[in-house]
């Protein structure tokens, strides 16, 4: 399939120079500005109720100068249509607009391709699935992945949530050469680089063998390591609750028992973070009842399922429920959505190695990452041999 993407606005801003440089709020006082990786921008009002969890969350890209006219705009109040269409009692919208009753936001498409978000509760949720919109239209799609640099070559790692995304990029970061990308969300373009997303990390209590440091002096209490998985449960189910509250939400993000939200320089403080990096091989890695590791080779088709699959999946409830909207009312239609961004993720695979990495679900966080790791490094160093013959 071929790609055409559009090209950034000359008025979007460079992300703030420094690897991993997290920046500080800065721009006019009404404003939060942001620019990710310089292919979608985005402002933030001083009165949205996520200006401080997107201002956390999106940290790598905040910049300092205005950004222009944004490719997204979040604000607080709604600009409902005179006349709106009904979609029973879920939907009340237009040919650009939608506003959804169990989230209360309004996300509105204006003429030329941008998106105005509105809405007194948490908005980070609804934001997420225009950034990957906004981003795969000008070349780059946003996948649930761990990225590593490895002198130079990208390490390409797309999981479920729990499988040790995590855990592995503490054993990586011990690898001379190794530079952290992200591990958790991140980008591929269609010219097969990989693009950082250096975003808060989630330190849970089975971690602390992992990262002793993180653990030391006084710190938030957690729950016992037997107790995740329940509390983990009891989250998920009241997070529709939570986000009508945007205080609540960004407390409890901060001081849930659950776990802890560290920055990666305080994660790895003498690590270096890559910003970009050209992909070398992809591996998915998942938990299965077998006693053993399976490494299996798989088509870059088997990998683009599944990058595009597990993104959808892994995403919040809420961000789920956004893009049904916009697909459901026409505004921004799924089979276009769908195929730009699989053709984005295509291009970007090309021909690189992929593989299917099954490790045993009995295994703790730290043998099992042990094990990922290493199978890591040694695809990806074969990779580039073969690439360098």
């Amino acid at each position: 399939m071929d790609i055409t993407t559009e090209q950034p606005p000359t008025s979007t801003q460079a992300p703030g120079s420094g690897a991993g440089e997290i920046r500080t709020f800065g721009g006019p006082a009404d404003h939060l500005n942001l620019s990710i990786h310089g292919l979608a921008t985005m402002r933030v009002d001083a009165d949205a109720p996520s200006l401080d969890i997107i201002r956390s969350m999106f940290a790598p890209f905040v910049v300092d100068s205005p950004v222009g006219s944004p490719d997204i705009a979040i604000v607080r109040s709604h600009a409902l249509p005179s006349a709106p269409s009904h979609a029973e009692h879920d939907y009340r919208y237009d040919e650009h607009s939608v506003w959804i009753a169990d989230m209360d936001v309004q996300i509105r498409r204006t003429g030329d391709h941008r998106w105005i978000v509105s809405g007194t509760r948490e908005l980070l949720t609804a934001v997420l699935p225009l950034v990957d919109e906004v981003t795969t239209r000008r070349g780059a799609a946003m996948i649930h992945a761990t990225m590593v640099d490895l002198d130079g070559y990208g390490i390409l790692m797309p999981a479920w949530g729990g499988v040790g995304k995590t855990s592995t990029m503490a054993k990586l970061m011990k690898v001379p050469g190794c530079h952290f990308m992200g591990d958790d969300w991140g980008f591929i373009d269609a010219t097969g680089r990989l693009l950082g997303y250096a975003k808060p990390m989630f330190i849970k209590p089975h971690h602390r063998p992992i990262y002793p440091h993180l653990f030391e002096g006084v710190r938030k209490p957690l729950v016992p390591s037997r107790m995740s998985k329940p509390i983990s449960k009891f989250t998920t189910l009241v997070h529709p609750l939570v986000t009508k509250y945007p205080s609540v939400a960004a407390f409890s993000r901060r001081w849930s028992p659950e776990h802890r939200m560290v920055t990666p320089q305080e994660a790895f403080p003498q690590m270096d973070i890559a910003t970009m990096s050209k992909l070398a091989v992809s591996v998915f890695v998942e938990r299965h009842d077998g006693s053993a590791c399976n490494l299996e080779p798989r088509s870059s088709e088997w990998m683009l399922d599944r990058l595009v699959g597990n993104f959808y999946s892994e995403l919040p409830e809420h961000s789920r429920t956004v893009i049904t909207a916009l697909t459901a009312t026409g505004i921004l239609p799924m089979h276009r959505s769908q195929a730009a961004k699989a053709a984005v993720v295509a291009s970007g695979l090309g021909d690189v190695p992929c593989y299917l990495l099954k490790v045993p679900a009995e295994w703790s966080a730290d043998r099992a990452s042990d094990e990922i790791s290493s199978q890591l490094l040694d695809l990806a160093r074969s990779a580039t041999a073969e690439r360098a013959r």
